[in-house]
C-alpha cells in the first residue's frame, strides 16, 4: 500500500479598525484600494495577515504576532506581503507544499470584485499556490457593519509527501 501524503489544515484571522489618519493608505491583500486606511503597525493589511498566519499554523510555527511582533519597531508600517513571503518561506523549509489557501474578507465597503484577481494573483505569489479571495459584508451587524473596520478569515491546506506514491 502506498502511502499517503501528509496533510494539514491551519485557520488564520485578523481584524483591524479603520484609521482616523486622513493619511493613511488601504492596503488589502497586497493592493491599494479606495477608502480609509486600517490602524495597525504595519501596512494592516488584513488578508495578508490572515494568510500568514493559516500558513504558520497549518505547518506548527508561530502565529504572525511571535514571529512579527508589533513590538519591533523595525516592523513599523512593513509591507505586509513581505512578511507573507517570509511566513511562506519558512513554511516551505519547514518541508510543506501549499495546496491552496481561501480567504473571506467582511467588509461593507469597499467592494473587493474589481480588485479581487489583483489580490488573488498577488497573494499567490507570496505564497507559491494558489490563494481566493472572497468579499462579504456584514450586513449592518456588530462594529463591522457600522464601517468601523474590517475582519478577514483565512483557511490554509498544507501537503507534504511521506516518500511514497498517491
Amino acid at each position: 500500500m502506498a502511502d499517503w501524503p501528509e496533510l494539514r489544515v491551519g485557520q488564520g484571522f485578523d481584524i483591524h479598525p479603520f484609521s482616523d489618519d486622513p493619511d493613511r493608505i488601504l492596503v488589502l491583500g497586497g493592493v491599494t484600494l479606495e477608502g480609509p486606511g486600517l490602524a495597525g503597525h504595519s501596512d494592516a493589511d488584513a488578508v495578508a495577515h490572515a494568510v500568514a498566519d493559516a500558513l504558520l499554523g497549518a505547518a506548527g510555527l508561530a502565529d504572525i504576532g511571535q514571529r512579527y511582533p508589533d513590538t519591533d519597531s523595525a516592523l513599523g508600517g512593513v509591507n505586509s506581503i513581505a512578511l507573507l513571503a517570509d511566513a511562506a518561506a519558512a513554511v516551505r523549509a519547514a518541508g510543506w507544499t501549499v495546496a491552496n489557501v481561501d480567504s473571506t474578507v467582511v467588509l461593507e465597503a469597499p467592494q473587493l470584485a474589481s480588485k479581487r484577481a489583483e489580490m488573488q494573483t498577488t497573494l499567490s505569489e507570496a505564497v507559491g499556490g494558489p490563494v481566493t479571495v472572497k468579499g462579504k459584508r456584514a450586513e449592518g451587524l456588530g462594529a463591522l457593519g457600522r464601517h468601523e473596520g474590517l475582519a478577514c478569515f483565512a483557511v490554509a491546506l498544507l501537503v507534504r509527501s511521506n516518500g511514497g506514491e498517491v
